[in-house]
């Protein structure tokens, strides 16, 4: 079974949905048999970097409603995630433009590490309050996880990995994304947004059930009589 998660690393609502998502699996009987892959959705392309306003600020110009009404909003989500064991600080959080960060995520991804990196992004950002957008920051990030930090800032210097983000944009569009964070299981089942746990749950029993029972249970049809169990020179357990 396959899962790819459409996510940014600075989406605080695909920080909880990930976790969530990993919380279902821990329930998921055959969660040894999933492989998770991400896809990047740069929310704000345009963004700034180094622009010298908090979270609350960039919250309330964007969406025109006063400062202390962002920050309540920003307050609610930080207890949603509290409620799963993030601690997210908003207060101290810098906003920066993820662009590189993304880019980061499939260097990691080629050398096998893009799990152990979106996980370090995602924290670093929302719960460790730094500076994302800063390459010598990131590559710090990057030997963390077990990357070279040197080759990192190599990659960082160049437009590597630009092309992933681009694809990623079209197919993106393609599938009709407009939010995320977006999962899509088996090419075939989609969830939109942090969803509960158990919705996760739910769906991933639902594509097991009918892409892989049914497919064994065809497959058995198809197979020997009872009588011929040890026909093809094996004998099968039960």
């Amino acid at each position: 079974m396959k899962i790819e998660i459409w996510s940014d690393v600075v989406c605080p609502f695909c920080y909880i949905g990930k976790r969530r998502l990993e919380m279902a699996l821990e329930q998921f009987g055959h969660k040894d048999e999933v492989k998770i892959s991400f896809r990047s959705f740069q929310l704000d392309p345009y963004a700034k970097k180094n622009t010298g306003m908090d979270i609350h600020q960039i919250l309330s110009a964007k969406h025109d409603i006063p400062y202390e009404k962002a920050k309540q909003l920003n307050d609610q989500l930080a207890q949603q995630a509290k409620e799963i064991g993030l601690d997210y600080h908003f207060d101290t959080l810098i906003p920066t433009n993820s662009y590189d960060a993304l880019r980061l995520s499939y260097y990691a991804e080629e050398k096998g590490k893009m799990k152990e990196m979106m996980e370090r992004l995602m924290k670093a950002y929302l719960i460790d309050s730094l500076d994302i957008g800063e390459h010598t920051t990131l590559a710090k990030l990057a030997g963390e996880v077990g990357l070279n930090a040197k080759e990192t800032l190599d990659v960082l210097a160049s437009d590597r990995y630009s092309e992933n983000i681009a694809r990623d944009k079209a197919e993106g569009s393609k599938i009709g994304i407009q939010g995320v964070p977006f999962f899509i299981i088996n090419d075939k089942y989609t969830i939109s947004g942090a969803q509960p746990s158990e919705v996760f749950l739910e769906l991933l029993q639902k594509a097991w059930e009918e892409d892989y029972d049914n497919a064994k249970i065809k497959e058995n049809k198809s197979g020997p009589s009872s009588d011929e169990y040890c026909s093809d020179g094996t004998c099968k357990l039960d």
